[in-house]
């Protein structure tokens, strides 16, 4: 089942532009390596799900997965070979707004080799280009 909010302030909001760099989220926090995201998006909520998916395939038990990033914009289309006016279409999926810089996944409770191979089936699946971080030593 794919992410999506419970409850949201209003059904239909607008496109936004996407500027500058992640000020938060930008760190690997909960795991030791994390999928970084080089470039910035939309990140649909099915991609976001396949790539849970993928990496818990690769992963079987050993190892822990962590997703940061959450659908929160809805994302709206009208329908094919509709003539222009006629209002806003309806929300067809959520999307999660990434940055260049935004840690998208993390893994945790594994070797470095696993945790590569595991965040390359991620990026796969990524519609943005990113890149593999580990954790900073305080």
């Amino acid at each position: 089942m794919a992410l999506m909010p419970k409850r949201i302030k209003h059904r239909k909001v607008q496109r936004g532009r996407i500027s500058g760099n992640a000020t938060r989220g930008a760190r690997v926090v909960f795991g030791e390596f994390g999928l970084q995201a080089v470039q910035g998006g939309w990140i649909p909520a099915k991609t976001i799900e396949a790539g849970r998916i993928a990496a818990q395939q690769y992963l079987r038990g050993e190892g822990k997965l962590y997703i940061r990033i959450f659908p929160d914009k809805p994302i709206t289309s009208i329908p094919l070979e509709t003539r222009m006016g006629k209002g806003k279409g309806e929300p067809e999926y959520w999307a999660a707004v990434v940055k260049p810089g935004t840690i998208l996944y993390e893994v945790g409770g594994t070797n470095e080799d696993a945790a590569r191979l595991c965040l390359a089936r991620l990026a796969h699946k990524m519609p943005v280009r990113v890149r593999m971080v580990r954790r900073r030593l305080k």
